[in-house]
């Protein structure tokens, strides 16, 4: 019997003990209300491709986001907050394991691209989350949780079955799952190509059902997501709308996004009307930044592929009632491994994993009683991709942020390395490396001693390079 299979046989008390580096301990709850139940529901909603700047309380005043606006006026926004890559499977992974794509080794989106023609070979990387990881869902199931996955998975050996089906959501901890996909370019948007509506009603269906018991349910959407199409209705208000004819602004786009907003909004009004809505944590999030060929994410650099800000910094708002302080916000730098160890602190886990586990419990964050001490979060993209301009790592500590670039023939010798204070320029347009050498020979030597403590996977000299065909749209930075 392996591990996995123990951990599904045993109860609670056991599988906190079964867990690698976990063991079963007092529960870290702030004493924020009197009435916090010890044993919260959970709802996660995902969003896909979903700029940080693309919500109106995060600064857009041309996108209609009212619902999460209004869970961020209930709860807890994080101004800082980040996706572990800048592409969806590698951040999925990272929200279901609390570990970085870089010691998964799974680094990529599944299935990745073949860029046969550059200086550098892509690594051999995972392309699919093995079973052998323990999932959040399969923690909480064994803690008495009923689970479910209903939308964008993403983390299958393939997108489809039958070959994706031993690798799908129902391996993996979820009790019920249902997987959508992006949808074909010729589909009718007016019929729910994105299954926005199809994922709303499966996941409110859920919520009535098991009302009087403890579930995680995971709502990951598959918009906005390229094709980029919406409502015609819709698009026409966006169109009539003041700033729409702005590089940051796209009406279609917006349409995709009141759609989404909708949907949150359908799941709160349900958590009101079924009465849990005082005992269930609420979390909205994004996978990885706006696609900037679709709409520019200003005031944010690039987009997703790439580790600028617009890549990675995400949207992420938390209401867990009776403990974050409605309206509060929190400006200290987290990142998507920290799911994971923020709900094993909920239900009483005590995490020891500390060379397992990358992440660290937000449950100080969201009760005000405390900062996370961490010294930096980090970043390993060692992949070439249509939106990218090339592979690269970076960290952050404190104020400042160092990106590095593996292939000077894209980024240009002698420019391998940027280093931006984002406090001061949140734009990073002012690279400090030459007014800054020391820090950044400092943040570039813990990059480095990270990349050997995670055992991440580099690039190798392509024998086969060929200037000639190497993907000359990334040289456009």
């Amino acid at each position: 019997m392996n591990r996995r299979e123990f951990i599904r046989t045993i109860g609670f008390g056991a599988a906190a003990l079964a867990l690698p580096g976990c063991s079963a301990g007092t529960s870290g709850f702030p004493k924020a209300g009197k009435d916090i139940n010890p044993k919260p529901n959970v709802l996660f909603i995902l969003a896909d491709d979903l700029g940080w700047s693309q919500i109106s309380c995060y600064g857009s005043s041309f996108y209609e986001t009212p619902n999460i606006d209004r869970l961020a006026g209930e709860g807890m926004k994080f101004t800082d907050a980040y996706a572990a890559c800048p592409v969806c499977s590698p951040t999925r992974a990272s929200i279901m394991t609390g570990k970085y794509p870089a010691r998964l080794h799974l680094t990529d989106f599944i299935a990745g691209g073949n860029y046969p023609n550059e200086k550098y070979k892509q690594p051999e990387w995972q392309k699919y989350l093995p079973l052998e990881e323990i999932t959040i869902a399969e923690v909480l199931k064994t803690a008495g949780y009923t689970t479910a996955s209903f939308g964008k998975w993403h983390l299958s050996i393939a997108k489809k079955p039958p070959e994706s089906e031993r690798f799908n959501p129902d391996k993996q901890g979820f009790d019920e799952s249902i997987i959508t996909y992006k949808p074909r370019g010729n589909q009718d948007p007016e019929k729910d190509a994105h299954n926005v509506e199809m994922i709303t009603e499966k996941s409110l269906e859920f919520l009535e059902k098991n009302k009087d018991r403890p579930f995680f349910l995971y709502v990951p959407h598959n918009t906005i997501h390229s094709p980029v199409m919406g409502k015609k209705k819709l698009i026409e208000k966006y169109r009539s709308k003041p700033g729409s004819e702005l590089p940051e602004n796209n009406p279609v786009l917006g349409a995709m996004i009141e759609d989404l907003d909708n949907s949150v909004g359908k799941l709160l009004r349900k958590l009101d009307e079924l009465k849990i809505a005082d005992r269930t944590i609420v979390i909205f999030f994004s996978d990885n930044g706006g696609l900037e060929r679709a709409a520019k994410q200003t005031p944010l650099r690039s987009g997703k592929a790439n580790l600028y800000e617009g890549g990675i910094r995400e949207a992420l708002v938390v209401r867990w009632p009776g403990v974050t302080k409605p309206g509060s916000v929190c400006s200290e730098p987290v990142i998507s491994v920290d799911f994971f160890p923020t709900f094993l602190e909920i239900l009483g886990l005590e995490n020891k994993a500390k060379k397992t586990i990358d992440g660290v419990s937000l449950v100080p964050l969201l009760a005000q009683s405390g900062s996370l001490n961490r010294e930096a979060i980090y970043w390993h993209y060692p992949h070439y991709h249509s939106s990218s301009i090339g592979p690269c790592g970076a960290v952050r500590k404190g104020d400042y942020k160092l990106i590095e670039w593996f292939d000077e023939t894209i980024c240009g010798a002698g420019n391998r390395f940027e280093l931006y204070n984002l406090k001061k320029d949140i734009a990073e347009q002012n690279n400090l490396t030459k007014e800054m050498p020391e820090k950044t020979k400092e943040l570039k030597q813990m990059l480095e001693n990270w990349r050997n403590r995670v055992n991440a996977q580099m690039l190798t000299p392509n024998p086969n390079y060929n200037p000639k065909k190497a993907k000359k749209s990334k040289k456009q930075r």
